[in-house]
């Protein structure tokens, strides 16, 4: 537990060197922020919280800097003061104007999210990734088969939400396009305004029974709907690769390979995103935090965009851990919840 004090020169290191990144000595900190201490007192403060693990200093005679500890004091001080939302008044005019754009385009999902990483990597400067709904989740409107082969289908599904998916199946049966039309006439009957995960339970038990017990069709529509709905992991939107590589935190050429390799192998942070999607507000990955190895030496901030109650998808910037944690905890929180409208 820290005192007052140390809790006030903590919050003005962090914000510091957030804002110049360059070592901060207890100088400064006694000039820029009215704190009531001498430059001496404000030291022995600086090296106690070294002590503790909230700075470290990378030279001798140097000022220090924030470790990941000290940005994750800052930003939970941050979520407790409620202090993310005081931005200047051209952000939150910039901002509101894109929100506003945003819902006159919600009936385009794929055009929503480019908009979206767009917007977050231009206002930020940081990355900006969407990872979309998946389709099990979903809500079926309707699927349509059409006969491409003797052995070939064309599946096409439209879910309520616009995610919209077609597929190549191979099928050891000859269908008729009547066969086909009537297989989708039964499923679209049956479970339109079901999630995918929903129905795909739904058929489970159902082949659990008595298969003797079933018509030729309904057997053929459960095996041809559980080939139909077997997705692919699913790809993300992102932008602003090359507006990171301005920062003076990648000067460093390797962190921005770093960066790449990571956004190559999407499952790594596919994988991050889903566990960050059944968290409740806005959620903050901080340095070594991180489970993916290659974004170790940087910072997430996350949300989830849901329809209504239900979970749909997450917005996320990546960036230093030398983030501007303030600015981007904001616009996350702002066009995460946009979307959910957009959803709603």
């Amino acid at each position: 537990m820290l005192d007052e004090r140390s809790r006030q020169v903590l919050r003005a290191v962090v914000q510091s060197y957030i804002n110049k990144l360059e070592p901060v000595g207890s100088r400064f900190v006694t000039k820029k922020y009215a704190l009531g201490c001498s430059p001496a007192t404000i030291r022995n403060i600086m090296a106690d919280l070294e002590d503790l693990g909230f700075l470290s200093q990378p030279h001798t005679s140097a000022g220090r800097v924030p470790t990941d500890k000290g940005y994750r004091f800052y930003v939970n001080f941050l979520g407790d003061a409620g202090e993310y939302g005081e931005q200047d008044a051209e952000l939150k005019d910039c901002v509101c104007r894109f929100t506003r754009r945003l819902e006159g385009i919600g009936s385009d999902l794929n055009g929503m999210f480019v908009e979206v990483t767009n917007a977050l990597s231009s206002m930020s400067n940081y990355i900006g990734v969407v990872m979309p709904p998946r389709p099990e989740s979903t809500t079926f409107n309707r699927i349509d088969f059409i006969r491409y082969k003797a052995d070939k289908v064309v599946a096409v599904l439209l879910t309520d939400e616009g995610v919209i998916k077609n597929k190549m199946l191979s099928v050891d049966v000859a269908f008729t396009q009547e066969d086909l039309n009537r297989i989708a006439g039964y499923l679209n009957s049956e479970y339109s305004g079901r999630t995918i995960d929903e129905i795909k339970s739904i058929l489970v038990k159902k082949m659990r029974q008595e298969k003797a017990a079933w018509d030729k069709l309904i057997t053929n529509a459960i095996k041809i709907y559980e080939e139909a709905t077997s997705f692919a992991e699913e790809d993300f939107f992102v932008s602003g690769l090359y507006d990171v590589m301005g920062l003076p935190d990648f000067s460093d050429m390797s962190r921005i390979r770093e960066i790449s390799r990571a956004i190559k192998d999407k499952h790594a942070i596919l994988k991050l995103l889903e566990e960050l999607s059944s968290a409740e507000g806005v959620q903050v990955v901080i340095g070594n935090e991180n489970p993916v190895e290659e974004l170790k030496g940087q910072s997430v901030v996350a949300s989830t965009y849901k329809e209504g109650e239900r979970p749909m998808g997450v917005i996320a910037l990546i960036g230093p851990t030398r983030m501007d944690y303030s600015k981007a905890i904001y616009m996350v929180d702002a066009i995460s919840k946009c979307i959910s409208r957009t959803f709603e």
